[in-house]
């Protein structure tokens, strides 16, 4: 990564995002029956769980939480052949059949990490309805796929890089965007 531009959001600033997506979230869904929510790795597995603890403390209802490996389905594994096996994988207790799958991911950059998760969970079985959400959208897809909750819409050139650092992976919370 180059040298940091901005700080753009701060840990209070990303708490409180995700209080505002889960607030989201629970009114799009009509409450929580059927809804699990499941987090894209790295950094969407954290922000799962968080929305989900959010969400539990606003209806007193726990919500099943997932961590999806979306490697096997990206769409540049024959482009990066002697790329090494990632050492994450799907993690999902529950049955997504039926339900409403909530996608999270840090950034939607692309759209295609997305695709290859509306993709894994199809795999899993035949969801209600999958949803998307993403704490920074930076406005580059390249496929027709939008979240239907985001944070933080952030316009970046593509020569920025977004870096969403968590607690949890990183030792702290914030986001920042860098030079490429």
């Amino acid at each position: 990564m180059g040298e940091l531009k901005a700080m753009l959001l701060s840990e209070e600033d990303v708490n409180r995002i995700l209080v505002r997506m889960a607030h989201q979230i629970i009114e799009k869904n009509h409450g929580t029956d059927g809804v699990c929510i499941v987090g894209i790795h790295t950094r969407g597995v954290p922000l799962a769980r968080r929305i989900a603890k959010n969400i539990e403390q606003i209806t007193g209802t726990a919500v099943p939480v997932g961590e999806l490996d979306i490697t096997l389905h990206r769409d540049d594994l024959a482009a990066n052949p002697t790329k090494p096996a990632a050492e994450k994988r799907t993690v999902i207790p529950f049955s997504v059949t039926g339900r409403t799958v909530v996608l999270v991911d840090d950034v939607i950059f692309t759209c295609r990490t997305a695709r290859a998760a509306i993709d894994t969970v199809i795999a899993l079985g035949r969801p209600a309805r999958i949803q998307l959400a993403a704490l920074i959208d930076r406005g580059h897809a390249e496929l027709p796929i939008k979240p239907n909750f985001v944070g933080k819409n952030i316009p970046t050139a593509l020569s920025e890089v977004v870096a969403v650092r968590l607690a949890e992976t990183d030792g702290e919370t914030n986001v920042g965007i860098y030079e490429g």
